[in-house]
């Protein structure tokens, strides 16, 4: 046989064993990163270090801000990690779960709670160590909100579960805050508290077009537990709140007067966005979809006009 065969008889054979041990690292490693929820702790990153400028009156210290970043990512991917072990029977049930790591069985439930609670256990001395204990406390508090009050508590029992739930999502910027400051500030509260109102029209939006996820499930989303009328003036009554909300934290004087009218101008288009929803009806979910997108975009610029406006010592 020539060598030519002999090289067709491998290709068709498959990867050769180092090639073959390398892919399946690297998908171990894929699924891994997956239970994490890379993009929903992204974004609590953003929030997160946005409030490190904003504290600091500028660029923290390099380093400073890399041990918060990476103890706050810890915590939060071990959150999610966590989450997902607790949430394995109802993941394969829904089109936007089924997918994840352990209904797809790539990974096994015990490693996957192994490594949620590795990555908190890590992210505490981490953010201890590198920036102070109060954040690492924040940091652990966030921890405990979303595994034990949302996820074990809340999402399986009242349509309530986002509201109350959100605080979760909200602590990074408080552990950001803390870690350039060692206090807990007005204005990190109200960052806080403006994530806080943020969630549930942001979440909402989503359930409004995914409810038969939540309806097979079994899970009392708020569309699903009092109708998508409920919901969505509700979701109006949160947009409504967050603009005030937001625009306090120039009352601050942390942030200088340029965030005031891109606050004002973000809040309205959130309301905007929210009283467009109202007017949809059964099956038309294309608001719903919008709304969720500029949900995204609305956290993101209001967080990035603080940093651009900080207010210099």
């Amino acid at each position: 046989m020539t060598p030519l065969g002999l090289n067709q008889v491998a290709v068709a054979q498959g990867p050769s064993l180092p090639e073959a041990a390398l892919q399946r690292a690297l998908a171990t490693a894929s699924s891994y990163l997956a239970l994490w929820k890379p993009r929903i702790v992204l974004l609590l990153l953003i929030t997160g270090y946005c409030a490190m400028v904003v504290a600091d009156h500028g660029l923290p210290p390099w380093h400073l801000a890399v041990w918060a970043m990476l103890g706050l990512a810890l915590s939060a991917g071990g959150a999610n990690a966590v989450n997902m072990w607790y949430d394995r029977d109802i993941d394969p049930l829904m089109a936007r779960t089924c997918d994840r790591p352990l209904p797809a069985a790539r990974l096994s439930p015990a490693r996957a709670l192994a490594f949620g609670l590795l990555c908190q256990a890590v992210s505490l001395p981490v953010l201890g160590l590198g920036t102070n204990w109060l954040a690492a406390l924040l940091s652990l508090g966030g921890f405990l909100y979303y595994v034990l009050i949302y996820t074990m508590w809340l999402k399986r029992r009242t349509p309530q579960n986002i509201v109350i739930g959100g605080g979760a999502g909200a602590f990074p910027p408080l552990v950001g805050w803390a870690a350039v400051t060692g206090t807990i500030g007005v204005a990190a509260v109200l960052m806080f508290l403006i994530v806080f109102l943020w969630t549930p029209p942001h979440f909402w939006s989503l359930a409004l077009y995914r409810q038969e996820d939540y309806r097979r499930a079994g899970i009392p989303m708020m569309p699903v537990a009092r109708g998508e009328r409920a919901t969505k003036w509700q979701s109006l009554v949160y947009a409504v709140l967050l603009l005030p909300a937001s625009v306090t934290l120039y009352l601050t004087h942390a942030v200088g007067w340029v965030f005031l009218p891109v606050a004002a101008v973000l809040g309205a288009g959130f309301v905007a966005f929210t009283v467009a929803l109202l007017g949809e009806r059964d099956p038309d979910v294309k608001w719903a979809k919008r709304t969720f997108r500029y949900s995204l975009l609305y956290l993101t610029a209001l967080f990035a006009a603080m940093v651009l406006d900080v207010h210099p010592l």
